[in-house]
């Protein structure tokens, strides 16, 4: 290529159209930050490539990590692939491939009771109690697999939920949203769990239900229960998380603390709108 016709900028040894450097969030949502953040993790996944119907892949290459004692939230635009990101986690939907690994061994696509065994616990989105069982009912069957220790176990999370234990005869259909959701955290939690996945545990709530289960959120974890969250409402998720992740297209785009990621103008401008002028 003569000269004349080299693009503008290679004589001087640069081009116009390099690329901007990485804030510190994007830099360690990279691949490499990844695997040398990760090292020592509680719970990782690499490489995920996950989806529901055969050929649409949601995630695409997603890397994530939890630390023992964290409490770690995942936002991000509708359709990022966040909850799509805990099912994979909990071998819910098929892993094309990628690896998910628990205090490093291989739990990919494990069967749900074999999770809840290891220690994995999750409560999903909708439909997350048995309406016609009772309080106590419901919190007998996230006992199924340790029932002996049924007695212990209720005592614990009734003192995370008082109210599981006062009005443990009621039928659960009969509670309010949120106090479903207190009903299906306590099931979770009766299995003593070292990870606790939630999904949207705020959604449908009102503002007074949801601040008491960010709150609860909070308390479960200094428990000694490590948390992932998928939240719809970023700004209070980032407010409580210890770290956070913004996926983007079945992808990480960025991870930092909740407080980094509140104040990244980035983050704002591209993700949590008008968070800037709401704080």
């Amino acid at each position: 290529m003569s000269e004349s016709n080299a693009p503008a900028g290679d004589a001087a040894g640069g081009s116009p159209h390099t690329a901007p450097e990485l804030t510190r969030a994007q830099l360690a949502a990279t691949r490499e930050e990844h695997v040398k953040l990760a090292e020592s993790a509680l719970l990782r996944a690499d490489e995920l490539v996950a989806g529901y119907v055969p050929g649409v892949n949601i995630l695409r290459g997603c890397d994530f990590y939890l630390n023992d004692g964290e409490l770690v939230g995942i936002i991000g635009p509708n359709g990022a692939g966040k909850s799509t990101l805990l099912k994979a986690l909990f071998g819910l939907i098929p892993v094309r491939s990628g690896t998910v690994r628990l205090r490093d061994e291989d739990i990919t696509s494990a069967p749900a009771h074999t999770l809840v065994r290891n220690g994995v616990g999750y409560v999903p989105q909708n439909n997350n109690v048995f309406p016609s069982l009772t309080i106590e009912e419901n919190l007998q069957m996230g006992m199924f697999l340790r029932s002996s220790k049924f007695a212990e176990r209720f005592d614990h999370v009734s003192q995370l939920f008082p109210m599981l234990g006062e009005r443990r005869k009621q039928k659960a259909g009969a509670l309010s949203g949120g106090e479903r959701q207190m009903v299906a955290m306590g099931r979770a939690l009766m299995m003593e769990p070292s990870v606790l996945l939630l999904d949207e545990p705020s959604a449908g709530l009102s503002p007074a239900f949801q601040d008491d289960v960010f709150i609860r959120c909070r308390r479960i974890n200094a428990s000694g229960v490590s948390i992932i969250m998928v939240e719809q409402n970023a700004r209070r998720c980032l407010q409580i998380c210890d770290r956070g992740y913004v996926l983007d297209q079945g992808r990480n785009a960025y991870t930092d603390s909740g407080r980094s990621l509140m104040n990244d103008p980035k983050v704002i401008e591209l993700y949590l709108g008008t968070l800037a002028t709401a704080r």
